[in-house]
């Protein structure tokens, strides 16, 4: 949406912001992305993911988070989850040690990764509830390439997804 932003527009972000229905909206250099809240399928592989990343994560002298605020003001993305070096004390955070995405139908979890590679996101681990699939990338020379494992967390992608009770998606 080209600026000024018109009042109806202005109203309804104002609207969904007193409703609680914008936690997962992202802003991509400065264009508003109006993302609904995800089945609760979703929130179910993420609390598994949070219990089962959470003792390799302080292995590693890493500290989790449900879903943040990655980049800026005017230009961010909200993940699901992820890991950091120390708990981060700003809205919003410039980087992260490990993003977790989890993929749902029609999302743009796989646009997004040109963006975690600008902001040096050292892993992405992204889970697919459908696929019942857990994929790692790790970043290498400005790009991520999958790997069959963590270097941060030192688990494997296929340890991690047959720990998942992942839902029927049918």
């Amino acid at each position: 949406m080209l600026e000024p932003k018109p009042a109806e527009f202005e109203a309804l972000l104002e609207r969904r912001r007193a409703l609680g229905q914008d936690l997962y909206d992202e802003v991509w250099k400065g264009e508003y992305h109006m993302a609904p809240a995800p089945h609760p399928s979703h929130g179910y592989v993420g609390r598994q993911l949070a219990v089962l990343l959470n003792p390799l994560a302080l292995d590693a002298g890493l500290v989790g988070t449900d879903p943040f605020n990655l980049g800026s003001p005017g230009d961010y993305r909200v993940p699901d989850g992820g890991l950091h070096r120390e708990l981060p004390s700003t809205t919003f955070v410039p980087t992260a040690a490990v993003v977790v995405e989890i993929a749902s139908p029609r999302d743009e979890t796989w646009q997004k990764l040109d963006f975690y590679a600008a902001h040096s996101v050292d892993e992405l681990l992204i889970a697919d509830p459908a696929k019942r699939s857990v994929t790692w990338l790790v970043l290498h020379a400005g790009r991520y390439v999958e790997a069959e494992y963590s270097p941060l967390l030192g688990v494997t992608s296929a340890k991690l997804a047959e720990q998942i009770d992942w839902p029927n998606t049918d």
